[in-house]
């Protein structure tokens, strides 16, 4: 089983409430499916993210592919 770290969408889009959770998912599994592992969350609009960082890496130390999305909320969670 691949695994993939990558956005859950959450929240209301019509009403600009929209936000997204980060987590571990199969690769099977579509966009808003069966989560493994909640790893914390974004809010695009403040842009504050919230993340578990030693889960994360603990999920890629074991071969768990991060999004490019993902990737980026790193970088700008590392430079704070």
């Amino acid at each position: 089983m691949a695994v993939h770290i990558r956005l859950r969408r959450l929240g209301k889009n019509p009403k600009g409430k929209l936000f997204f959770r980060v987590a571990a998912f199969d690769e099977r599994t579509n966009r808003d499916g069966r989560v493994l592992e909640e790893l914390g969350s974004y809010n695009p609009f403040t842009g504050a993210a919230k993340l578990k960082k030693e889960r994360i890496e603990a999920w890629v130390k074991n071969g768990a592919q991060l999004s490019p999305t993902v990737k980026s909320l790193l970088k700008k969670e590392s430079k704070k």
